[in-house]
């Protein structure tokens, strides 16, 4: 692995623990996409730093589990704005 990438990685890493971020939120932060700041996360940081990768995983798991409920609340948001 490229030492950017691996910069990166552990950066993103970082971020998404220091933050409690999204992977969205993440991507955006670094001016990358989505699917690489999630592989970043999920497959390559593992390779770097195992312990940091546990944390990282747990928060994903957390972001997993409460998406539905953050996308229709951002539905409820859409809708209750077009009625005002």
């Amino acid at each position: 692995m490229r030492d950017y990438i691996e910069e990166r990685v552990l950066s993103i890493g970082e971020y998404i623990v220091s933050n409690n971020a999204t992977v969205r939120q993440a991507a955006k932060e670094f001016g990358v996409s989505k699917s690489t700041a999630h592989k970043d996360a999920a497959d390559r940081l593992p390779m770097l730093n195992m312990e940091l990768a546990k944390k990282v995983r747990s928060i994903l798991d957390v972001n997993k589990s409460e998406r539905h409920i953050r996308g229709g609340m951002a539905t409820k948001n859409k809708y209750s704005k077009v009625n005002e």
